[in-house]
């Protein structure tokens, strides 16, 4: 018996969850379940993280959480509790995958244009950090990290699972024709790591330009990766290719903890009403199985959900309407009644289980993920953030007097947009700046240099934030702003 930890969730969560381990009871699935508190219910009662320090030791212990959608209190200034859980144990890489099911009907299905898709989306930077402070009263900022050391984690995860899935085809989505630093660096790792997988065709479209081909040609994609909020956005337009958030499972994979959960949300308007589909949930839950090594029941138990599809058993979110629709406990007793049994379209082959121990793991200190520094740093100047409602001209004539012997201003822009030396009058302007100084030639400087250039300047302006501008050997490693 492996033993996992299950949180039931919130809303439709223990009703789908009792349904699917009902399944799993009667294909034979050897697991043992420990219930953990997590969900709404546990923030009410005074956790800001939404789960016990109890359900915490036991997920850390067990390695494996099972989970139902949960609810994340709304104005209380708490984060989602599903997001700390990913990030809480370094769940990098979320997978996703799409495929056309028989017996839920899609444009695409109608077409005969078949559906297998991947996405693996990096789970745990990005503007997913959740860093924002609000600048002035009218500028918010989201501080979005890239880094490499986590993009080649979950790209390395993507590569190789392609490869054990045997696809043909792996995509980068990026955006790194506009945000050349830190889309340029997940897609840098991406054809660093690609180098390592000859066998794989490996290419990279504009994350835009993906959208569109993802719902005109689905079916020339197989595996994509991308970063947290492009994969988030992309999963879910891909879930739609497919019948919607019900067909879609989700595993958040890490080194040593992994969660298998439904995406989907706790649809409270239907909660209690027997009437939830538990597609979704159930399919994490196989790829859970998969994940453990038990191979054999996952694939009996998937091809029992499959041929019970195309028999046009369904829940009322889907399927045909011309035929009565089930609840939740009878749509599983369906699957049930089907085990054994193999769908005529796209039925899994069954192999041999190959268990994998939920080894407890003990760590003495947090891991450090440094990569390799291959050239030399130094500090070339610095962006400093200001407050102002004056004109450029004005703002460049105060910030000139500072920079003294070892600082050149360069440029001041607006929103991203150069207003000076250069620019438009045209350029909508509002009460924030970025102000650049570089150092005379780009000659090296120190910390002490840049805050004797704060201190300086904050006699004239409020500095809301500053960014240190680096060079790492001959490459700048900051980017321009537009016009300049």
């Amino acid at each position: 018996m492996i033993k996992i930890a299950v949180a039931k969730g919130d809303g439709i969560g223990p009703e789908i969850m009792d349904a699917t381990l009902s399944i799993f009871k009667a294909a034979g699935v050897p697991l043992e379940y420990q219930l953990v508190d997590m969900g709404k219910w546990v923030f009410d009662q005074g956790h800001p993280t939404g789960m016990t320090p109890e359900a915490k030791e036991t997920i850390e212990k067990l390695g494996i959480l099972f989970k139902g959608p949960m609810e994340t209190p709304k104005g209380k200034g708490v984060k989602s509790i599903n997001v700390t859980a990913r990030k809480t144990w370094n769940t990098y890489a979320n997978k996703r995958t799409f495929q056309t099911l028989h017996g839920v009907d899609t444009v695409f299905s109608k077409a005969g244009i078949p559906i297998d898709i991947t996405v693996v989306r990096e789970n745990i930077e990005d503007t997913y950090g959740g860093i924002e402070h609000m600048l002035t009263h009218d500028v918010a900022l989201s501080r979005r990290f890239i880094t490499r050391p986590g993009s080649m984690q979950v790209i390395k995860y993507a590569f190789e699972m392609a490869r054990q899935k045997g696809a043909r085809r792996i995509t980068c989505g990026h955006k790194a024709n506009i945000m050349k630093i830190t889309d340029g660096l997940f897609l840098e790792c991406f054809y660093e790591v690609a180098r390592q997988y000859p066998e794989l065709q490996a290419d990279d479209v504009i994350v835009d330009d993906l959208c569109m081909k993802m719902v005109t040609r689905p079916d020339l994609f197989d595996v994509v990766v991308l970063t947290n909020l492009q994969g988030d956005i992309v999963s879910d337009l891909c879930a739609g290719l497919v019948g919607g958030l019900g067909f879609a499972p989700s595993a958040n994979v890490g080194d040593h903890i992994s969660i298998f959960e439904a995406v989907h949300g706790t649809a409270p308007d239907i909660t209690g009403k027997n009437v939830a589909n538990p597609t979704a949930l159930l399919l994490s839950g196989i790829g859970m199985l998969r994940h453990l090594g038990l191979l054999e029941s996952a694939a009996n138990i998937e091809n029992a959900l499959l041929y019970t599809l195309e028999q046009g058993v369904h829940t009322g979110d889907f399927g045909d309407k011309s035929k009565p629709s089930v609840s939740t406990t009878e749509f599983a007793q369906a699957i049930i009644s089907n085990l054994g049994q193999v769908p005529h379209h796209n039925p899994k082959p069954m192999l041999s289980d190959q268990p994998a121990s939920c080894t407890v793991m003990t760590l003495e200190e947090n891991p450090m993920l440094v990569s390799e520094e291959t050239e030399d740093e130094k500090i070339v100047g610095v962006d400093m953030f200001i407050e102002s409602d004056g004109q450029p001209d004005y703002i460049a004539a105060k910030c000139q007097r500072h920079g003294g012997v070892k600082f050149n201003l360069i440029t001041i822009s607006n929103r991203g947009t150069q207003v000076w030396p250069t620019g438009s009058k045209f350029t909508n302007l509002i009460n924030q700046y970025r102000v650049r100084f570089e150092s005379i030639n780009l000659e090296g400087l120190n910390q002490q240099d840049v805050i004797g250039l704060y201190v300086s300047l904050s006699g004239d302006f409020k500095i809301c934030s500053l960014e240190l501008l680096n060079m790492w050997g001959d490459k700048k490693a900051y980017s321009l702003a537009q016009g300049q």
